[in-house]
């Protein structure tokens, strides 16, 4: 009890519980933050740094004001939902995700637990809000981009590498961005002059035996596009991409951190500081349902001029001068 409190007390028995009600302090809330990424993966730090430096400076600092309770699935769709039952039990006020394998691992589990997500694509057609302007429900947050974004990926495949004439797109079928991305991107390909041959990322095994068959034709490239399955595979892919000399092109920066050729994506760990905002305003009483879901602020082109050397690519001066991160 603090020594303001201890004063009431002694002040009068008949006044104290409404002077002892006006000086408790706010209890302490609890966050829960499931991420799809591995605990030790650098970006996921660098996101979850940006979210808890943003919290502080409006007020909220973990162990004083707020708890917060942090789970990471690498990219596993298992246990994203093992994770979501655990950290719902825990009895949140509210839960940060990040990507639309975690939300909506959340969102089976539970419709009333608010939940803001980050980095979610097609968030309406998923079935997490009813819509962007009006989510409705107990979820609201950012998006990572619309479809047509897909197409660009394939324009600046074809800009870094104009000799490809066979493109590769991994993808998840099983989810409404896997298509919906894979449908942008194809109905780009055709003036571009590129046939596309789909790859699903069900497994390491899949992946790997149709990277091996694709590439037996030549003049070849690859696009990889967002999923769990995706994120639990990047060290294949990524491996496989350099093992066949394919100029590749990946949906976030930290697949060229990593060693991969290209990216153009959202910014993701601004995401997660503009994040913060939401958790501040849901932990004051505002409904998720009202708060309006947000696409990204600014998208950022990454690339990997050791990658580039390595698969013998010159990248045009024009294309580094737009880049917001060069790897050398």
């Amino acid at each position: 009890m603090r020594r303001r409190d201890i004063i009431t007390l002694i002040g009068g028995a008949a006044a104290w519980p409404l002077a002892a009600l006006a000086q408790q302090p706010d209890r302490m809330r609890r966050i829960g933050v499931l991420q799809g990424l591995a605990a030790n993966d650098p970006e996921g730090q660098d996101r979850f740094d940006a979210f808890v430096h943003a919290l502080q400076e409006l007020g909220w600092t973990d162990g004083r004001n707020i708890q917060i309770v942090h789970r990471f699935t690498d990219g596993d769709v298992e246990r994203a939902r093992a994770f979501a039952a655990e950290l719902v039990a825990l009895a949140p006020d509210l839960i940060l995700t990040s990507g639309a394998s975690t939300a909506g691992a959340m969102l089976q589990v539970s419709r009333t637990v608010p939940v803001v997500f980050v980095g979610a694509a097609d968030p309406v057609g998923a079935g997490f809000v009813e819509s962007l302007a009006h989510p409705g429900g107990n979820a609201t947050g950012f998006t990572s981009y619309e479809y047509s974004l897909s197409a660009k990926w394939l324009q600046l495949l074809k800009e870094i590498a104009p000799g490809v004439r066979r493109v590769a797109v991994l993808r998840d079928p099983a989810i409404s961005a896997g298509t919906g991305q894979f449908g942008s991107i194809q109905t780009a390909a055709p003036s571009l002059g590129v046939e596309l041959t789909p790859i699903n990322v069900r497994d390491a095994t899949e992946i790997e035996r149709s990277v091996t068959a694709f590439v037996r034709s030549g003049n070849g490239g690859l696009i990889v596009t967002t999923s769990a399955s995706v994120l639990a595979h990047r060290t294949l892919i990524i491996k496989l991409a350099a093992q066949y000399k394919l100029p590749a092109v990946y949906y976030a920066r930290f697949y060229v951190t990593g060693g991969g050729l290209a990216s153009y994506g959202p910014d993701y760990v601004d995401q997660y500081r503009r994040a913060a905002a939401y958790v501040d305003r849901i932990l004051k009483r505002e409904k998720p349902a009202d708060l309006p879901v947000q696409a990204p602020t600014k998208y950022e082109l990454a690339i990997n001029l050791k990658t580039a050397k390595a698969l013998g690519l010159e990248i045009p001066p024009s294309l580094l001068a737009r880049a917001d991160e060069v790897i050398e």
